[in-house]
């Protein structure tokens, strides 16, 4: 056989093993994508609620990215705990946490994600060391207090044991930096929350980032257990002019009837009465009527905690996959509330943001 002829048998053994590993490799891809996996979303709050919702279309956005798509090749199934509104004493709390733990055994999902500080501490701790592969989003609590009272974490970066997620992070100096470059000056500002929860973990999160991070800024706390209370000490606040800006983080608080307000009713009371610019936690919170700034990305940290859920589905244990804190934060304004406050923001500013609301 002539050296040419050689080259050319080479050249089609090379092209038929090609074929034959792109064959092979499609197939697979093929049989994943034909594989169903099943993963449970367990909210805390509503299922519309403005911290929760967000984060739930994170987690798909984060599944569908890694192949996972939700009536195709992967079945979700959804329980809203509402501990917000509806089931809000420790014993409702206990009874709709018994509910899902049902639903989740029932549905036996090869992950289950968690929205939120009540769906954790009241579901995924009691299910630690146990076969559920668990991934949480929006821990406002710090992880290593939960794990005295349930030995589920050896360590940030390595769990080691059945449960890995995303710490809420809420980038408070970075907010206020903002804040001030909008404002041209900031010196003080007032944080205000209730005594749930997730109002208790926020002002955790104050203490954690105000008092051991390097900072200029003064800054002040309260925490309403009352509506009455909380409208007291916002009024009092917002006709100081010692304070340059409002940071609102109360969710949940009952009047002395026993009426439940929410972020919707307290967050736009908030800027009804308040005139001095607020800070969203959330930059959801901008649409209730907030001016904005730096407001935690929940779509972006359900995203984070979507992508974990992936890796496990692609087979890597949880207590291998490091905890991780939320990335990102958002930029968000509303025009409106900035010219009501007679505050021009810095064109610079404007371009950077995420979201402008015109109205």
């Amino acid at each position: 056989m002539t050296r040419s002829g050689v080259t050319l048998q080479r050249v089609q053994l090379y092209l038929l093993l090609v074929c034959s590993v792109m064959s092979v490799l499609a197939f697979s891809q093929r049989a994943i994508a034909d594989v169903q996996k099943k993963v449970f979303i367990l909210h805390s709050y509503e299922s519309n609620h403005v911290c929760g919702a967000p984060q739930h279309e994170g987690v798909l956005r984060g599944l569908r990215e890694n192949g996972f798509v939700p009536d195709k090749n992967l079945q979700v199934q959804v329980f809203a705990m509402d501990t917000k509104r509806r089931n809000t004493t420790e014993a409702q709390m206990s009874r709709v946490a018994e509910q899902a733990l049902a639903a989740i055994r029932s549905f036996s999902p090869d992950v289950l994600v968690t929205l939120d500080d009540n769906a954790f501490r009241l579901v995924a701790l009691r299910l630690a060391d146990t076969g559920q592969a668990i991934v949480f989003s929006g821990m406002n609590t710090q992880p290593e207090k939960y794990a005295r009272a349930v030995p589920w974490l050896d360590s940030r970066s390595h769990p080691g044991h059945n449960i890995t997620g995303v710490i809420e992070k809420l980038h408070i100096l970075t907010a206020l930096k903002v804040q001030r470059k909008i404002l041209g000056k900031l010196d003080t500002v007032f944080f205000i929350s209730d005594t749930s929860p997730t109002g208790t973990a926020a002002v955790e999160q104050v203490h954690d980032e105000m008092g051991t991070e390097p900072h200029d800024f003064t800054w002040r706390l309260a925490v309403a257990d009352s509506w009455e209370q909380y409208r007291k000490i916002l009024l009092a606040a917002c006709s100081d002019p010692e304070v340059d800006t409002i940071y609102p983080m109360a969710l949940r608080l009952k009047d002395t009837g026993g009426t439940v307000y929410t972020a919707p009713e307290i967050l736009r009371w908030t800027a009804h009465v308040c005139h001095k610019p607020s800070i969203p936690v959330n930059y959801a919170f901008v649409e209730l009527g907030l001016m904005g700034g730096v407001g935690v990305d929940f779509e972006y940290m359900g995203w984070q905690a979507g992508w974990l859920a992936a890796r496990i589905l692609h087979g890597e244990t949880p207590g291998e996959i490091p905890l991780e804190k939320a990335a990102r934060y958002a930029l968000v304004f509303n025009m409106a509330r900035a010219r009501a406050l007679g505050i021009t923001i810095p064109e610079d500013v404007l371009l950077a943001a995420d979201q402008i609301y015109a109205e």
